[in-house]
């Protein structure tokens, strides 16, 4: 069967715009014919209905999503309703833990900053600068360098 009698193009030159009319009972290639992408997709919405499980020349991220999709709508309602509790608490958890990494991130930079900063003042210590101008630098509290300055004796 040839392309055409599959496809029928038809175009309105004065707006630009074509339309490609497909009538898939007239698609009859069998899973073994099957030569590109187009083929691939017209077998596919022919067949779905019949489809038990995803062929192996079909496994591409877009035709695995089709037939996700299509297992879903295969769902009685309340299997559907208990995977949308598990996919809901799948997400959730990817969100608590994603949270949790990316406050951790912050935390440990607060922290890296701040050591950085005590082992800044520890150096201007020992070279003699003042309390006040190592505070001013560095951006810690008097108190935070008087206990570095005990830490050292």
């Amino acid at each position: 069967m040839d392309r055409t009698m599959v496809l029928r193009s038809l175009t309105w030159s004065d707006e630009g715009l074509g339309y490609v009319y497909i009538e898939l009972p007239k698609f009859n290639k069998q899973e073994s014919e099957l030569e590109n992408d187009l083929d691939r997709w017209l077998f596919v919405l022919k067949n779905m209905s019949r489809l038990k499980k995803i062929p192996v020349y079909l496994h591409k991220t877009i035709f695995e999503k089709v037939f996700d999709i299509a297992t879903y709508s295969r769902l009685n309602k309340e299997e559907r309703m208990a995977y949308d509790v598990s996919l809901k608490r799948k997400w959730d958890l990817h969100s608590i833990k994603e949270t949790a990494f990316n406050d951790g991130k912050i935390e440990g930079k607060r922290e890296g900053a701040d050591e950085k900063s005590r082992i800044i003042a520890r150096e201007l210590l020992k070279k003699g600068l003042s309390i006040d101008l190592i505070a001013e630098t560095t951006g810690l509290s008097k108190e935070e360098i008087d206990q570095l300055t005990v830490s050292e004796e």
